[in-house]
Protein backbone atom coordinates (compact mmCIF):
# COMPACT_ATOMS: atom_id res chain seq x y z
CA UNK A 1 0.00 0.00 0.00
CA UNK A 2 3.02 2.31 -0.10
CA UNK A 3 2.11 3.94 -3.40
CA UNK A 4 -1.45 4.47 -2.20
CA UNK A 5 -0.19 6.07 0.99
CA UNK A 6 1.81 8.56 -1.08
CA UNK A 7 -1.25 9.35 -3.17
CA UNK A 8 -3.37 9.75 -0.06
CA UNK A 9 -0.93 12.17 1.54
CA UNK A 10 -0.48 14.10 -1.69
CA UNK A 11 -4.19 14.72 -2.05
CA UNK A 12 -4.68 15.46 1.63
CA UNK A 13 -1.93 18.10 1.50
CA UNK A 14 -3.40 19.44 -1.77
CA UNK A 15 -0.19 19.04 -3.72
CA UNK A 16 -0.67 19.29 -7.48
CA UNK A 17 0.38 15.70 -8.16
CA UNK A 18 -1.27 13.44 -10.72
CA UNK A 19 -3.20 10.53 -9.26
CA UNK A 20 -2.13 7.33 -10.96
CA UNK A 21 -5.50 5.76 -11.60
CA UNK A 22 -3.87 2.48 -12.65
CA UNK A 23 -2.46 2.08 -9.13
CA UNK A 24 -5.92 2.55 -7.70
CA UNK A 25 -7.56 0.32 -10.29
CA UNK A 26 -4.98 -2.49 -10.11
CA UNK A 27 -3.50 -2.39 -6.59
CA UNK A 28 -2.03 -5.90 -6.96
CA UNK A 29 -1.12 -5.40 -10.62
CA UNK A 30 -2.69 -7.07 -13.64
CA UNK A 31 -2.94 -10.82 -14.02
CA UNK A 32 0.08 -12.56 -15.49
CA UNK A 33 0.08 -16.34 -15.56
CA UNK A 34 3.36 -17.96 -14.50
CA UNK A 35 5.46 -19.57 -17.21
CA UNK A 36 4.89 -22.95 -15.56
CA UNK A 37 1.81 -23.84 -13.54
CA UNK A 38 3.06 -26.53 -11.16
CA UNK A 39 0.93 -28.63 -8.85
CA UNK A 40 2.18 -26.53 -5.94
CA UNK A 41 1.04 -23.32 -7.65
CA UNK A 42 -2.30 -24.89 -8.57
CA UNK A 43 -2.86 -25.92 -4.94
CA UNK A 44 -1.95 -22.43 -3.72
CA UNK A 45 -4.59 -21.04 -6.03
CA UNK A 46 -7.15 -23.49 -4.61
CA UNK A 47 -6.26 -22.22 -1.12
CA UNK A 48 -7.00 -18.66 -2.26
CA UNK A 49 -10.42 -19.79 -3.44
CA UNK A 50 -11.01 -21.60 -0.14
CA UNK A 51 -10.08 -18.64 2.05
CA UNK A 52 -11.80 -15.81 0.18
CA UNK A 53 -15.26 -15.87 1.84
CA UNK A 54 -13.83 -15.71 5.36
CA UNK A 55 -11.38 -12.97 4.39
CA UNK A 56 -14.16 -10.88 2.86
CA UNK A 57 -16.38 -11.42 5.89
CA UNK A 58 -13.64 -10.28 8.29
CA UNK A 59 -13.02 -7.13 6.26
CA UNK A 60 -16.63 -5.98 5.91
CA UNK A 61 -18.66 -7.48 8.78
CA UNK A 62 -18.25 -4.45 11.06
CA UNK A 63 -18.64 -1.72 8.44
CA UNK A 64 -21.44 0.81 8.75
CA UNK A 65 -23.84 1.53 5.89
CA UNK A 66 -21.86 4.70 5.18
CA UNK A 67 -18.61 2.75 5.01
CA UNK A 68 -20.17 0.31 2.55
CA UNK A 69 -20.57 3.29 0.22
CA UNK A 70 -16.83 4.03 0.17
CA UNK A 71 -15.22 3.82 -3.27
CA UNK A 72 -11.74 2.44 -3.94
CA UNK A 73 -11.06 4.90 -6.77
CA UNK A 74 -12.76 7.85 -8.50
CA UNK A 75 -15.77 6.52 -10.39
CA UNK A 76 -15.14 2.99 -9.12
CA UNK A 77 -17.49 0.62 -7.32
CA UNK A 78 -18.22 1.05 -3.65
CA UNK A 79 -17.50 -1.68 -1.09
CA UNK A 80 -20.94 -3.28 -1.25
CA UNK A 81 -20.81 -3.40 -5.07
CA UNK A 82 -17.43 -5.13 -4.90
CA UNK A 83 -18.81 -7.77 -2.52
CA UNK A 84 -21.88 -8.38 -4.68
CA UNK A 85 -19.66 -8.47 -7.79
CA UNK A 86 -17.55 -11.22 -6.25
CA UNK A 87 -20.68 -13.35 -5.86
CA UNK A 88 -21.83 -12.60 -9.43
CA UNK A 89 -18.42 -13.19 -10.97
CA UNK A 90 -17.65 -16.37 -9.09
CA UNK A 91 -21.04 -17.88 -9.86
CA UNK A 92 -20.26 -17.34 -13.53
CA UNK A 93 -16.77 -18.72 -13.09
CA UNK A 94 -17.95 -21.88 -11.31
CA UNK A 95 -20.37 -22.58 -14.17
CA UNK A 96 -17.54 -22.06 -16.67
CA UNK A 97 -15.37 -24.58 -14.83
CA UNK A 98 -18.19 -27.11 -14.95
CA UNK A 99 -18.68 -26.50 -18.68
CA UNK A 100 -14.97 -26.98 -19.35
CA UNK A 101 -15.03 -30.29 -17.51
CA UNK A 102 -18.18 -31.61 -19.15
CA UNK A 103 -17.96 -30.28 -22.72
CA UNK A 104 -15.30 -30.27 -25.43
CA UNK A 105 -13.67 -26.82 -25.62
CA UNK A 106 -16.90 -24.92 -24.83
CA UNK A 107 -17.44 -21.33 -25.89
CA UNK A 108 -18.21 -19.38 -22.74
CA UNK A 109 -20.75 -16.58 -22.62
CA UNK A 110 -19.36 -13.18 -21.59
CA UNK A 111 -21.48 -10.85 -19.48
CA UNK A 112 -21.49 -7.11 -18.83
CA UNK A 113 -19.96 -6.78 -15.34
CA UNK A 114 -20.60 -3.04 -15.16
CA UNK A 115 -24.29 -3.51 -15.99
CA UNK A 116 -24.64 -6.33 -13.46
CA UNK A 117 -23.15 -4.05 -10.77
CA UNK A 118 -25.95 -1.52 -11.32
CA UNK A 119 -28.89 -3.88 -10.75
CA UNK A 120 -30.86 -3.54 -7.51
CA UNK A 121 -29.48 -6.71 -5.93
CA UNK A 122 -25.89 -5.61 -6.66
CA UNK A 123 -26.36 -2.32 -4.79
CA UNK A 124 -28.18 -3.85 -1.84
CA UNK A 125 -26.96 -2.93 1.65
CA UNK A 126 -27.40 -6.52 2.85
CA UNK A 127 -23.99 -7.78 1.73
CA UNK A 128 -24.39 -10.92 3.84
CA UNK A 129 -26.60 -12.32 1.08
CA UNK A 130 -23.59 -12.33 -1.25
CA UNK A 131 -21.21 -13.55 1.45
CA UNK A 132 -23.57 -16.48 2.05
CA UNK A 133 -23.41 -17.24 -1.67
CA UNK A 134 -19.61 -17.08 -1.62
CA UNK A 135 -19.37 -19.41 1.37
CA UNK A 136 -21.47 -22.17 -0.19
CA UNK A 137 -20.16 -21.66 -3.69
CA UNK A 138 -16.49 -21.69 -2.71
CA UNK A 139 -16.90 -24.88 -0.70
CA UNK A 140 -18.25 -26.62 -3.80
CA UNK A 141 -15.60 -24.96 -5.97
CA UNK A 142 -12.78 -26.24 -3.74
CA UNK A 143 -14.28 -29.74 -3.74
CA UNK A 144 -14.37 -29.66 -7.53
CA UNK A 145 -10.87 -28.23 -7.95
CA UNK A 146 -9.32 -30.63 -5.44
CA UNK A 147 -10.61 -33.59 -7.44
CA UNK A 148 -8.92 -32.60 -10.70
CA UNK A 149 -6.12 -34.56 -12.30
CA UNK A 150 -3.44 -33.25 -14.66
CA UNK A 151 -5.52 -33.96 -17.78
CA UNK A 152 -8.43 -31.98 -16.34
CA UNK A 153 -6.24 -28.95 -15.71
CA UNK A 154 -5.22 -28.86 -19.38
CA UNK A 155 -8.78 -28.85 -20.70
CA UNK A 156 -9.63 -25.75 -22.69
CA UNK A 157 -12.40 -23.27 -23.35
CA UNK A 158 -12.87 -20.58 -26.01
CA UNK A 159 -13.42 -16.95 -25.01
CA UNK A 160 -15.16 -15.03 -27.83
CA UNK A 161 -14.12 -11.59 -26.52
CA UNK A 162 -10.43 -12.52 -26.82
CA UNK A 163 -10.93 -14.85 -29.80
CA UNK A 164 -8.66 -17.48 -28.31
CA UNK A 165 -8.53 -20.60 -26.17
CA UNK A 166 -7.44 -20.77 -22.55
CA UNK A 167 -6.81 -23.71 -20.21
CA UNK A 168 -8.71 -24.47 -17.04
CA UNK A 169 -5.56 -23.99 -14.98
CA UNK A 170 -4.93 -20.59 -16.59
CA UNK A 171 -8.45 -19.55 -15.56
CA UNK A 172 -7.90 -20.72 -11.99
CA UNK A 173 -4.86 -18.46 -11.87
CA UNK A 174 -7.04 -15.62 -13.14
CA UNK A 175 -9.50 -16.14 -10.28
CA UNK A 176 -6.71 -16.41 -7.73
CA UNK A 177 -5.77 -12.94 -8.96
CA UNK A 178 -9.42 -11.84 -9.00
CA UNK A 179 -9.80 -12.70 -5.32
CA UNK A 180 -6.69 -10.73 -4.36
CA UNK A 181 -7.59 -7.88 -6.72
CA UNK A 182 -10.94 -7.20 -5.06
CA UNK A 183 -9.75 -7.86 -1.51
CA UNK A 184 -7.23 -5.10 -2.17
CA UNK A 185 -10.01 -2.84 -3.47
CA UNK A 186 -12.02 -3.31 -0.27
CA UNK A 187 -8.97 -2.66 1.90
CA UNK A 188 -8.11 0.38 -0.20
CA UNK A 189 -11.58 1.89 0.13
CA UNK A 190 -11.62 1.37 3.90
CA UNK A 191 -8.09 2.65 4.58
CA UNK A 192 -8.44 5.73 2.41
CA UNK A 193 -11.87 6.49 3.92
CA UNK A 194 -13.40 7.72 0.68
CA UNK A 195 -10.51 10.08 -0.13
CA UNK A 196 -10.81 9.16 -3.80
CA UNK A 197 -14.48 9.84 -4.30
CA UNK A 198 -14.92 12.16 -7.32
CA UNK A 199 -15.96 15.06 -5.09
CA UNK A 200 -12.81 14.95 -2.92
CA UNK A 201 -10.47 14.50 -5.87
CA UNK A 202 -12.00 17.54 -7.58
CA UNK A 203 -11.77 19.65 -4.43
CA UNK A 204 -8.12 18.74 -3.86
CA UNK A 205 -6.90 19.45 -7.38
Amino acid sequence: MANLAVLFLSLSEKNNLLVDIDILKYPVGKYEAPAEITEEVFNQWIETIRSLPERVKKMVSNLSYDELELQYRPGGWNVKQVVHHLADSHMNSFIRFKLILTEDNPTIKPYDEAAWAKTADADNEDIMESIDILEGLHKRWVTLLSSLKEEHRKRTYFHPEYDREFTLEWMLGLYDWHCKHHLAHIKQAIELEGEFTPEKVENNQ
